[in-house]
């Protein structure tokens, strides 16, 4: 990819493409992590003598401007943590005052565009509206990871109409992950957790010749404890997904870990009554919402000694303090395998876990992006990537 030293941005207006789509509660950020991950981009561009226009969704707003969407919490808190004012641009991307307050930015100013998913066309790559994106800038900058897996008019479609480069982060995320594929040192273990099978079918089927050890858990697991007989109760499973499973426990019995035993609740509340069970005998009623504590106690021991390590995905309902347990064991666990390890973390709640157990800096790669780092893993091209060569 080309990188940002192919660019000569002084007294330039760079439009910068960034993955702000951070977690808000109450206008609060709850995780700034992808804000302060976009800051050594900004930093370099703006010490270069360019002025910055930076653009980002949040959220899936259905239909036009949202105030619940709004990325004006994200122009306070990047403010913050860049030590300079960030101007909020609130009309819409595409509008003749949006393009006029970006025309007036000096050298060395910083503005934040409202949600670019506000537009219409964003996510059908409209080539009209990566027109008029492309001129609120001079170049154009794709640094959001996170998003790179989307052929969006602010992520892909701007890129053939401005001179271009990756920034960092997205070059970091790149070289991180590629260690995952290519010559991964061994033993390699992948903790793969959430709720669907179907969601990450892929990436498991595309590890498992790579990998020594998959440690399944979250929802999914259900679905392999069902393929093979399992009484599990109300717990969350997808039924054609059944048959796949079984096919791969079958193939790689000596590679898939399950659960053993699992918390299993009477209610999907945090307040429900709660018992440790066997994963494969969970009463009728009851529902499996983490990983019980053998189950955690052995996913750390398959850890051990661990060259290469990838954990995408809870072991259990983690945004539920009480079923974070499992995910929170792993989070430790990770973060203390030491420097002989290279350890990847991606994905939203395994970042927030590694990130509330205070060990981030442990960890050899937290990773901004989830759908992309699985789409990457799977083996497949990502459109933003590929606008960068």
């Amino acid at each position: 990819m080309k990188n940002l030293d192919s660019l000569n941005v002084k007294g330039k207006r760079v439009l910068v493409r960034v993955d702000y789509n951070v977690p808000i509660k109450g206008g609060v950020i709850q995780d700034d992590t992808r804000i302060t991950a976009s800051l050594p981009t900004l930093q370099a561009l703006l010490a270069s003598g360019a002025s910055l226009v930076l653009m980002s969704h949040l959220g899936r707003p259905k239909a036009g401007p949202d105030p619940k969407y709004s990325l004006a919490p994200v122009a306070q808190a990047l403010s913050k943590v860049l030590g300079l004012p960030v101007k909020f641009i609130a009309s819409l991307p595409s509008s003749p005052e949006t393009l006029a307050a970006v025309q007036a930015l000096g050298s060395g100013e910083v503005a934040l565009l409202e949600n670019v998913r506000f537009e219409a066309g964003e996510e059908k790559n409209d080539p009209a509206l990566a027109l008029k994106l492309a001129q609120l800038g001079d170049a154009f900058v794709l640094d959001a990871f996170g998003s790179a897996h989307r052929a969006h008019a602010s992520v892909s479609g701007v890129a053939g109409k401005l001179p271009h480069a990756a920034g960092s982060l997205l070059q970091t995320e790149v070289d991180a992950l590629d260690k995952l594929i290519n010559n991964p040192a061994h033993p390699y273990v992948v903790i793969i957790g959430g709720a669907k099978v179907s969601d990450k079918i892929k990436v498991i089927e595309n590890l498992l010749p790579k990998v020594d050890k998959l440690l399944i858990g979250g929802g999914m697991a259900y679905t392999f404890i069902k393929s093979r007989g399992g009484q599990i109760g109300q717990s969350i499973h997808e039924d054609d997904q059944l048959a796949l499973a079984g096919r791969l426990l079958s193939e790689y019995a000596d590679k898939i870990m399950l659960p053993t035993d699992v918390i299993a609740a009477d209610a999907f509340d945090e307040t429900a009554n709660t018992k440790v069970v066997p994963s494969d005998q969970i009463p009728d009623g009851w529902q499996g919402l983490d990983a019980g504590p053998e189950t955690v106690k052995a996913y750390i021991a398959a850890l051990q000694g661990a060259k290469t390590v990838f954990w995408n995905g809870p072991l259990g309902v983690f945004e539920f303090a009480k079923f974070a347990g499992g995910t929170n064991a792993v989070a430790g666990a990770v973060a203390e395998l030491g420097a002989d390890t290279y350890s990847v973390v991606g994905g939203g709640d395994s970042v927030s876990a590694i990130n509330k157990s205070g060990q981030a800096s442990k960890v050899s790669h937290v990773s901004t992006g989830g759908g992309a780092s699985l789409e990457l893993l799977e083996g497949q091209p990502l459109p933003g990537v590929e606008a960068m060569k």
